[in-house]
């Protein structure tokens, strides 16, 4: 729990040298994906976790939105959400863990979890994602479209929140990345489109640009979701 709150403190307050977004010194990223949302996601891992882990950063034009741990099968390990201000760690023994290989190899895979936060309580998160067999070729990398279904209850059972869409798996890098989905809460109900719409690898113009290219001057809805 320290090693995750000293990265989390190097994150909240990140260097931005030229419009470049500085990582944590034992990190090394691998890829910036621009997405419609006028936000732009690094992706990239760290000297100190352990093998398979990966972790991710979200920017708009104001600053960092999120900041996200995974394990090698997409498990959500920790996260981070600067404009709340709260943190979430995953739960010790999950009822049904999130498996990327288990959605790879069968076309499905159904979870059961929980995470745990000072500031929220304990969360429980149950859905599911299936390929739907098509394939998208976007900014020439091509990935398995899935559709999901997620629940978000509270302690009592009560459900915080539902969303339903498409997402995007990236075999090669073992990750998914967002798409469009309808989110339901108690008090609204919103659409949300995080198309990514660039890929961009190391050495690359944009490549840890701190600044989002795309939809920033539409009008959208946010949402802090995984």
């Amino acid at each position: 729990m320290i090693r995750l709150t000293i990265v989390l403190t190097a994150l909240a307050a990140p260097v931005c040298a030229q419009g470049t977004f500085s990582l944590p010194a034992d990190c090394t990223a691998y890829l910036t994906v621009q997405m419609r949302s006028c936000t732009v996601s690094h992706h990239f891992t760290c000297a100190d976790d352990p093998a398979g882990h990966q972790r991710r950063v979200d920017l708009d034009e104001s600053g960092m939105t999120y900041s996200g741990e995974i394990d090698a099968e997409t498990q959500w390990i920790s996260s981070f959400h600067p404009y709340t201000g709260h943190s979430e760690s995953l739960e010790s023994s999950p009822t049904n863990p999130a498996s990327l290989t288990e959605l790879i190899e069968t076309g499905v895979n159904d979870y059961d979890f929980r995470t745990l936060s000072n500031e929220i309580g304990t969360t429980r998160y149950v859905g599911t994602d299936r390929l739907t067999g098509k394939t998208m070729t976007i900014d020439g990398v091509t990935l398995q479209q899935t559709e999901y279904t997620i629940r978000a209850l509270a302690p009592d059972g009560s459900e915080n929140w539902r969303s339903a869409g498409n997402e995007y798996v990236g075999a090669q890098w073992r990750i998914f990345l967002s798409g469009t989905g309808n989110v339901v809460t108690p008090d609204d109900t919103f659409g949300t489109d995080d198309t990514p719409m660039e890929f961009i690898l190391p050495g690359e113009p944009g490549f840890l640009s701190s600044s989002p290219k795309f939809g920033c001057n539409a009008v959208l809805s946010s949402w802090e979701g995984q």
